[in-house]
């Protein structure tokens, strides 16, 4: 289902879930993060729902709890079935911070706002709308960029969320490259809105 045009990068609140036919097999994206097999089997036969909260308000540590508010993204991830997803707990101030979950172990990451013209990667890049509606960010962004680093498998991860028309219709979507040493892998994720 196609994302409401009140539904942008500057609130993502609300329910979402994966279009599998229009985004990219997610297989050897886990592969190159050391994910086993049957983790792998298990992640891509399930259809993820995202339930998304967006909101303002003093920024997560290490940051210092007097600092000035900044935008949270928190998202629950859910399998069909019941099954448990990750949590994704995004403070967007570009600040490390340290995450542990059963899927990716013990990662850094930090989330930050940006407009097309601040994305380099080619892939990255690619496809964005990028009109006067969609720049909901605090100074005009059109984009969430989110950088992951492994501490225990070597791999990064960077996505770039926006909104893109895809077989006529707007979506939400996450770009994303994991990298490992001299291999690359592109995906593309998208999402339809369910409520």
């Amino acid at each position: 289902m196609a994302a409401p045009a009140n539904k942008t990068i500057g609130d993502l609140s609300g329910k979402w879930v994966m279009n599998k036919s229009l985004s990219s097999d997610l297989d050897p994206g886990l592969k190159l993060q050391n994910i086993s097999f049957l983790t792998r089997k298990l992640v891509t036969s399930v259809t993820l729902t995202l339930d998304v909260k967006q909101f303002s308000a003093p920024p997560s540590p290490p940051a210092e709890a007097c600092a000035p508010a900044v935008i949270h993204i928190e998202i629950e991830q859910t399998g069909t079935g019941g099954i448990k997803g990750t949590s994704e707990k995004r403070c967007l101030d570009n600040v490390f911070r340290d995450h542990k979950d059963w899927l990716f172990g013990h990662v850094k990451g930090q989330t930050r706002w940006v407009s097309g013209d601040d994305i380099e990667d080619a892939f990255l890049k690619s496809g964005w709308i990028e009109t006067e509606e969609e720049k909901k960010g605090p100074n005009g962004e059109t984009h969430v960029l989110s950088y992951v680093e492994s501490y225990t498998d070597g791999w990064t991860a960077t996505q770039i969320w926006g909104f893109k028309i895809l077989e006529g219709e707007r979506r939400h979507v996450r770009n994303v490259v994991i990298a490992k040493g001299s291999e690359r892998v592109e995906m593309q994720l998208v999402y339809d809105y369910l409520s």
